[in-house]
């Protein structure tokens, strides 16, 4: 479990393919991995990986087949943003994350608002029933807040600090993003689904 708030930007040092799977070494980018362990998961791009190894200045992941099909931003010498998975203790600033990606969406603008960037991001059609103005949702990780939302697109505000300890400053127009919807409205289905089985 995460909270979609960034602790470090790092970058795929390597990748190599292991069938239609891939190990990935990945620079931590200054992420303290002092109490990082083998078996340990850490969110990359919105994504929960298990290091297999610790290396100099990073960590290695084996990405499954399904997960490189249904996700992005692991190619060799990507930036991508890291957070260490939550303890019981720790402040949750963001919302819960799950490091799940439900889809994979596109920027369709990036426009600069006084210091802040709007990003505009085209989601799959079956996420628009999990997305609503002023709720929460994950992209490449990053716990951001709705600000519209229409029929496929939703947008965002990006603030100074946010673009300051993110790649997200770095999206640009057809730009691909991981996306995860909120836990609570994916839960809130499920309940009534049960219901409409009783």
């Amino acid at each position: 479990m995460f909270t979609g708030i960034i602790e470090a930007v790092g970058r795929v040092a390597a990748v190599k393919p292991a069938g239609q799977s891939a190990a990935l070494t990945i620079g931590a980018g200054g992420m303290d991995l002092s109490d990082v362990s083998v078996g340990d998961s850490i969110a990359c791009n919105g994504v929960c990986l298990t290091v297999t190894a610790l290396v100099p200045q990073g960590f290695t992941v084996d990405v499954s087949q399904e997960t490189l099909r249904v996700t992005s931003g692991f190619g060799p010498g990507t930036a991508i943003n890291l957070e260490k998975s939550l303890r019981l203790s720790d402040r949750l600033g963001g919302h819960l994350v799950s490091g799940h990606v439900d889809g994979v969406g596109t920027v369709t603008a990036v426009k600069p608002v006084d210091a802040n960037l709007e990003i505009l991001v085209r989601f799959p059609a079956e996420l628009g029933r999990y997305i609503a103005r002023k709720g929460s949702i994950a992209i490449n990780g990053v716990s951001l807040t709705v600000n519209v939302v229409t029929t496929d697109t939703l947008a965002v505000n990006l603030i100074p600090h946010t673009l300051a300890a993110t790649n997200l400053k770095d999206l640009k127009q057809g730009d691909r993003v991981n996306l995860e919807i909120d836990l609570v409205a994916r839960y809130v289905e499920r309940m009534f689904d049960r219901d409409d089985q009783r």
